[in-house]
């Protein structure tokens, strides 16, 4: 999504429709309305991922990051989750708590 927010919601959509019941393809696509500035569609979409999610990964940023072991990850795609999904989930309306 860095600086490339709007092709990534066409891709995104694209995903989606292909795939309603994945909830990680809705949190996606809820942080880059978010960041395009589409608050109240990126309200629905991560809504969405967090009535599909079976571990509640999508209650709060302190929840998804225990979830999914961020720290684990190669240094740069941690700063890329942090620099732009990280974001655009906070405008989306997920707590950090």
């Amino acid at each position: 999504m860095q600086s490339r927010t709007n092709e990534a919601v066409v891709w995104l959509e694209k995903a989606r429709n292909a795939n309603r019941a994945h909830s990680d393809i809705r949190a996606q696509l809820a942080s880059a309305y978010a960041l395009a500035g589409q608050t109240e569609r990126a309200a629905t979409e991560l809504a969405e991922a967090r009535r599909l999610s079976r571990d509640d990964r999508f209650s709060s940023l302190a929840r998804l990051r225990a979830v999914e072991n961020y720290e684990g990850l190669v240094p740069k795609v941690h700063a890329l989750l942090e620099a732009t999904y990280i974001p655009g989930l906070r405008r989306a309306g997920m707590p950090e708590e």
